[in-house]
């Protein structure tokens, strides 16, 4: 062999080979960061339940990570917040952010008479509807100014159509009339599509009305008490509201653990394929009390109330809707409400972490309900009770609405949504 043939090749462009390949390198990888970042932001604005696999049956609830606070302020003092929410120290960065600078402006159009404003009562178990209504006016986030308002609140009541007997046709042409003519009247929609606009109804009627005008239904945000996201429901844009029927009978319950003797308890109308297998698999058990009635709240010495009281666990499935004012009573008399709902995306599940003090199931599990429940500790039951108490509050409406209370809880789901660019 020669020696030049043993020469290595082209050794005088070995430098210039090598920067190139550096800095395909370095372009490949900072692409490879970009597109992460991506990604995470874009699972960031989402929520949906996670469905586990192997022995466990309880379905854990995901989180909105909150990347608009920068880590850099989490090392600030405050008050000490439990453990039941996703991330206590972001959430309270963010509620005091939101008490110091989130502004509503509400359109003053409508006669309050008629369907415009005003609630339709403060009870029942679409009371939710009404106490929203009335917080936000009585609240300091409403301002005259809508040049510094950051969402703009849309004050028709559905409940109130009908109450006054409206048929769900006129109802959706009396919803597009209001908002067409807000559209027409003012320009704060058109900035943005409709965005930073919301609407609230608790009623499945105002579900219905309001899909009839796809528009408002695609762009502005709403607060319903049925969050069915398999039928229209957007978890990342729309806010689930508690459905909450007060006011309460009887005081709420907590740290009585002695006296629950009852492993479960449901009672109720078979107006649901969950509901019609509750009662047909367990209705004659001897551990679960499940009637296939209801027992009516205002007589028998307020025994469905006091039934609360004295069951460890109360089953709510869903009734002719996901959503259920039993999962709100549940947590008012310190009784662990387990969740029979697919598709519901629960009320604050974005803040709150509800396998801390729930038993989230899917509809399946109905045939092993006794045994998934009786699986659970003594420990664990004590814990999901201790966490119950904390999150009491949370589910319970006030006038004048008070901190950390059920409208604030929307409230703060509102701040979280008033940036959001365009679905």
């Amino acid at each position: 062999m020669s020696a030049a043939s043993s020469k290595p090749p082209q050794l005088s462009n070995w430098p210039l080979s090598w920067s190139v390949c550096s800095l395909q390198g370095s372009l490949l990888t900072l692409a490879v960061l970009v597109l992460i970042s991506f990604v995470h932001l874009s699972l960031s604005s989402l929520r949906f339940p996670l469905q586990n696999s192997g022995g466990t049956r309880v379905k854990l609830i995901s989180v909105i990570d909150d990347v608009s606070v920068s880590t850099a302020h989490l090392e600030g003092g405050g008050e000490d917040l439990p453990d039941v929410f996703h991330l206590p120290e972001i959430f309270r960065l963010n509620y005091e952010a939101m008490e110091k600078n989130f502004k509503v402006y509400i359109y003053p159009d409508g006669d309050p008479n008629t369907f415009y404003q005003t609630p339709r009562k403060l009870t029942g178990k679409y009371a939710s509807e009404g106490y929203f209504f009335q917080n936000i006016r009585e609240s300091k986030f409403r301002t005259e100014d809508p040049q510094e308002a950051d969402l703009f609140f849309i004050p028709i009541s559905c409940h109130k159509m009908r109450g006054k007997g409206t048929s769900y046709e006129n109802m959706t042409i009396i919803v597009q009339n209001y908002v067409e003519s807000l559209i027409a009247k003012y320009p704060y929609w058109n900035r943005t599509l409709g965005v930073d606009h919301f609407f609230v109804t608790c009623h499945d009627v105002g579900v219905r009305a309001t899909e009839g005008v796809p528009f408002l239904v695609k762009n502005a945000i709403r607060a319903v008490c049925s969050p069915s996201y398999n039928v229209g429901f957007i978890p990342h844009k729309d806010i689930a509201l508690p459905q909450v029927l007060q006011p309460f009978a009887l005081p709420a319950g907590g740290n009585d653990v002695e006296n629950r003797t009852g492993l479960g308890f449901w009672a109720g109308h078979r107006n649901s394929k969950i509901r019609v297998i509750l009662a047909r698999v367990w209705e004659n058990d001897t551990e679960l009390y499940i009637l296939n009635n209801r027992i009516n709240r205002a007589i028998g010495n307020l025994e469905y109330q006091k039934r609360f009281y004295r069951s460890k666990y109360c089953i709510c499935p869903g009734g002719s809707q996901v959503n259920s004012a039993r999962i709100a009573d549940s947590i008012h008399y310190g009784c662990i409400p387990v969740i029979l709902s697919d598709y519901y995306d629960l009320p604050f599940n974005d803040i709150l972490d509800w396998k801390k003090f729930a038993v989230v199931l899917k509809e399946t599990d109905v045939y092993q309900l006794k045994q998934i429940l009786k699986e659970i500790s003594d420990d664990q039951f004590l814990q999901l009770h201790y966490n119950l108490v904390k999150v009491q509050k949370h589910f319970q409406w006030n006038t004048p609405p008070i901190k950390y209370d059920a409208f604030h809880m929307v409230m703060y789901e509102l701040w979280l949504r008033h940036r959001v660019v365009k679905y």
